[in-house]
């Protein structure tokens, strides 16, 4: 099949199921009007409830959700074939993840801007309200260590992608002040994004960020990762404390703009690759896997918490109801940020499938680093070639070998860092076909993954910060609701997590990786559930978001119950067997909660909200 015609009826796709089912689930089903006042107006304080116009909210929410989310799932769930993983992501996309993502944000707008958390105690019970916030709270945590580990090993693995990331600060600040003071928006953004594009330039070619030679040869804790991830997530504190329109909003806004370069240069170079015939969907990655390692977990259920982002995720519902609520000047615009975000997520999802497929099927790319002179003048010299070998050949390196090189090496020996080369190689051989060289398509797909994972990283800290806040008020702690001591915990439980949790520095996060995905769908589960619960109360049709919360609550509690008993509990890995038994009770004893109130709960609404989240 053509790599090409798939790229484009997917395309195709999320347009008309935008203007049709996102349409009717807006007007209709929502019943979405610009009448009511917004939170953003009601509760304005210009730090975090800030009306804002739908392109930069549109910017901001699409950036903080998308993330490594819709690049490291798809990548990782090409192993069994990209049909299986295209099928989830088009049809998940719409009919579930734009229903949990755009009713997340409406129940938060219609309760003066609280988390869907912070509503399930008025719609469901207060007993469910401390539930979902301790589950927003694990699962929160888990977003900060991994995503940090994520950008961390990006840095370590790919240094030319390290002075864009950081130059999009002092651009964002400018570009912020900028929209503050009224002024116009279209050339600072055009200048900021020509800088960071420049900055792609030196950083492959004249100044990538290589922290080795600074950092003691001997120690196990001073390695560049560690060293990457404190800092980055002392940025996440800053960043998370400061005005919304101050660094948030016109950061994530610049990176949308780079993401739609990216996503145009990327379709172009797909294009081209397709029907010149160096890109061969069919030849190079099966289309269902036929043959996996013996101890791959199966397609069911594992596929549907691999792929969250692009699909459905319920991280989502924490930014639509966390910093997304607060800044919507008109309730019309739910629908774009809302739904829209959500389906070209999708679509990056399904370009990352056929970079991973057809882009890898291109060529392996080989990276060699000599050194040039003596002393002082010494310099490294990196040279980026692609390996005489294409087709299925070039996707079984990247997909059926091991980490340490052994061929046909089982699941439990491959790594996430060899999938996130898949796509940043697999994208690269796509731009070159442009006719750019392979060192700068590198440091444009490097940078673009680093890019969303930091925007992810600062909106996960800014919404740990409101979830830790409001359990610190509902236990009668207030100290621990200041938001520099809340955002200081945050930030502290994801560091110690990602830097000391592991058997080595460093690897804290992927101690937790196995707990990520499932956490994550099963959060969308229960979000849907005080969805239907909001929609029973006001007699709205139901199966919309019945059908969509039934999935979303099995497919997770079947992956976990899996591992828990097949994996977990038999090799005697205590903190995934303790973890995985909370969470599961926690879903169960919401799921009770939910059922208690279902019988009364119809045509009868709850009380409204009297304070605003925060």
């Amino acid at each position: 099949m053509s790599t090409l015609l798939v790229a484009a009826l997917s395309m195709v796709g999320f347009v008309v199921a935008y203007n049709t089912y996102g349409r009717w689930l807006a007007k209709r089903l929502f019943g979405l009007t610009d009448d009511a006042r917004m939170p953003s107006e009601e509760c304005r304080d210009d730090v975090d409830f800030v009306p804002t116009r739908k392109s930069i909210v549109f910017g901001h929410h699409f950036t903080s959700i998308a993330g490594t989310g819709p690049i490291v799932g798809p990548a990782l769930a090409v192993f069994w074939g990209w049909l299986p993983a295209l099928l989830w992501v088009v049809f998940g996309a719409i009919l579930i993840g734009g229903v949990h993502d755009l009713a997340a944000l409406v129940i938060s707008i219609r309760n003066k801007g609280q988390t869907i958390g912070q509503a399930a105690g008025r719609l469901i019970s207060p007993r469910a309200k401390v539930l979902f916030l301790i589950v927003l709270a694990l699962a929160l945590s888990i977003v900060l260590a991994v995503f940090g580990l994520v950008i961390a090993s990006i840095f370590a693995i790919y240094p030319e992608s390290v002075l864009s990331v950081w130059i999009a600060m002092p651009i964002a600040v400018v570009i912020g002040l900028r929209y503050r003071s009224g002024g116009g928006l279209v050339i600072p953004s055009l200048i900021g994004l020509a800088a960071l594009y420049v900055a792609v330039y030196l950083g492959a070619y004249h100044l990538p960020v290589d922290l080795t030679p600074y950092l003691p040869t001997d120690s196990l804790l001073w390695t560049p990762t560690v060293v990457w991830t404190i800092a980055l997530l002392i940025y996440a504190f800053i960043a998370s404390v400061l005005p919304v329109w101050l660094l948030l909003q016109p950061r994530d806004y610049i990176n949308s703009l780079q993401l739609f370069v990216a996503l145009a240069l990327l379709l172009a170079g797909l294009g081209i690759a397709s029907m010149t015939g160096q890109a061969q969907l069919t030849d190079s990655a099966p289309m269902i896997a036929s043959e996996v390692p013996a101890d791959a977990p199966s397609m069911f259920p594992f596929l549907f918490i691999t792929i969250a982002c692009g699909a459905c995720s319920g991280f989502h519902c924490l930014v639509s109801s966390g910093t997304t609520s607060k800044q919507l000047e008109k309730a019309s615009d739910a629908q774009a940020v809302g739904y829209g975000s959500m389906l070209l997520e999708g679509m990056l999802a399904v370009l990352v499938i056929l970079a991973c497929s057809a882009g890898v099927g291109m060529g392996p790319l080989t990276r060699s680093v000599t050194t040039v002179g003596e002393g002082a003048a010494a310099r490294s010299v990196v040279a980026i070639e692609r390996a005489d070998v294409s087709g299925n050949q070039a996707w079984r390196e990247y997909y059926r070998t091991g980490a340490d090189g052994e061929p046909d090496a089982g699941w439990k020996k491959q790594n996430l860092a060899k999938k996130l080369r898949a796509f940043v190689d697999g994208g690269a051989n796509f731009l070159s076909a442009l006719g750019l060289p392979l060192r700068m398509a590198i440091a444009i797909m490097a940078v673009l993954v680093a890019c969303f994972a930091a925007t992810t990283l600062d909106t996960a800290t800014r919404l740990q910060r409101y979830v830790i806040s409001e359990l610190a008020l509902s236990a009668g702690v207030k100290p621990l609701a200041n938001k520099y001591v809340a955002t200081g915990i945050a930030v502290g439980v994801g560091l110690a997590i990602a830097v000391f949790a592991g058997d080595s520095p460093g690897k804290g996060g992927l101690v937790l990786w196995p707990l990520f995905g499932a956490t994550n769908q099963l959060l969308a589960g229960l979000a849907l559930m005080v969805a239907l619960i909001f929609l029973a109360r006001r007699s709205k049709p139901l199966a919309s978001v019945m059908i969509p919360m039934f999935v979303m609550l099995l497919m997770p509690a079947w992956a976990i119950t899996y591992d828990l008993f097949y994996n977990w509990l038999p090799s005697g890995n205590v903190v995934l067997t303790t973890f995985g038994f909370s969470i599961l009770g926690l879903q169960v004893w919401m799921a009770v909660e939910g059922l208690m109130v279902w019988g009364r709960c119809r045509g009868v609404l709850e009380a409204p909200a009297e304070t605003a989240a925060g």
